[in-house]
């Protein structure tokens, strides 16, 4: 197997290193764009077609496309020479995550929170965690790999095959949760969004790369359109939030009760996917990775979701951006511990 030191990636630059605080500065600018523009928000709002927002459409594909162009399927082959990572990955990310994000989502919600959230208001914000749950990273895990010295090569095989579940498991799981949870689901638009934002952008990477050709060509233009992945997700924190601005002025520890449920999901799957993979004996520049996978979530999937199923003024929505705000913090504290344990594990 490749090791990382062969194939590394560029590393976690500035703006991705302080991506929370840009994002919280987006949600403010949002607030302020809502209060002094509410013409041009209401505008952006409007311009819908089949349930899926136009603008939002745009901005979530300048989001996914970059991540996408990087997914190669030809290292799949390589899984087996070591299937115990990918094991612990896709075991987490399809039969654990997505149930027990739900699980949390309904306890907070639906019993803990009760005093304090509308009934109406709980369903929206379980809905906006359990699409956050049942969408496993795409892109980031590459800076986390690299921060943990994590083999890139196996990282690459295991997003791989993790977009490729996700193309026929994702819309079912989401239905099925939601059922569960007593939330409509509107199946035509699930379908949809699935199709509009995993389908359609993967196989558009998959004829980037077959004609660009060469690694290096695919490096360069990766390079090229990355930045345009975090000014899709800067320009639509600033619309959910010019149209959520309101409602957190007047409630503004939501964020803080939306938050609680994602820590908790992130830390106990973190410990669930590291502690497997050191019981397993996984070599530490498989499981580092492999438990962040799990960790992270594809959140510019589940933002783009959640408009297309309940809308730009939703919950659902305000609930996926929160996952954004608390994800790098986290990570880069997981990081941190992953690092410091790198001796317990197998060094293979």
């Amino acid at each position: 197997m490749t090791d990382m030191t062969d194939t590394q990636p560029a590393a976690m630059g500035s703006f991705e290193r302080y991506l929370s605080v840009w994002v919280a500065l987006a949600m403010v600018g949002g607030i302020a764009l809502g209060v002094l523009a509410p013409g041009l928000v209401g505008a952006v709002a409007a311009a819908e077609v089949a349930s899926i927002n136009l603008v939002v459409a745009v901005l979530i594909w300048a989001m996914v496309f970059p991540m996408m162009v990087g997914v190669d399927f030809g290292a799949v082959a390589g899984v087996a020479k070591q299937p115990r990572g990918l094991l612990i990955t896709l075991g987490v990310n399809w039969l654990i995550k997505p149930f027990t994000m739900a699980f949390l989502a309904v306890l907070f919600f639906e019993y803990i929170f009760a005093p304090w959230i509308a009934p109406e208001d709980a369903a929206q914000y379980i809905a906006g965690l359990i699409l956050l749950g049942a969408a496993p990273c795409t892109a980031m895990v590459f800076v986390w790999s690299q921060l943990t010295r994590g083999d890139a090569t196996y990282t690459l095989v295991q997003v791989s095959v993790n977009d490729l579940i996700m193309v026929v498991a994702f819309a079912p799981i989401v239905a099925l949760l939601l059922g569960v949870t007593d939330i409509a689901v509107p199946w035509e638009t699930l379908v949809l969004a699935t199709v509009l934002y995993v389908v359609l952008p993967l196989l558009a990477g998959l004829v980037t790369r077959r004609l660009l050709g060469s690694p290096e060509a695919i490096d360069a233009f990766s390079a090229k359109v990355k930045p345009w992945s975090i000014i899709g997700l800067i320009a639509t924190v600033v619309i959910l939030f010019g149209l959520q601005g309101q409602i957190i002025l007047d409630r503004p520890l939501i964020i803080l009760l939306i938050a609680v449920p994602i820590l908790i999901q992130s830390y106990g799957i973190f410990a669930l996917a590291y502690g497997a993979a050191y019981a397993m004996k996984v070599p530490h520049r498989i499981a580092a990775p492999c438990a962040m996978i799990g960790t992270s979530n594809f959140f510019e999937l589940a933002v783009a979701v959640a408009i297309s199923l309940f809308g730009l003024h939703s919950g659902a929505a305000l609930a996926t951006v929160v996952g954004v705000l608390v994800e790098v913090p986290v990570m880069l504290s997981l990081v941190a511990f992953a690092n410091r344990t790198r001796n317990k594990f197998a060094q293979g």
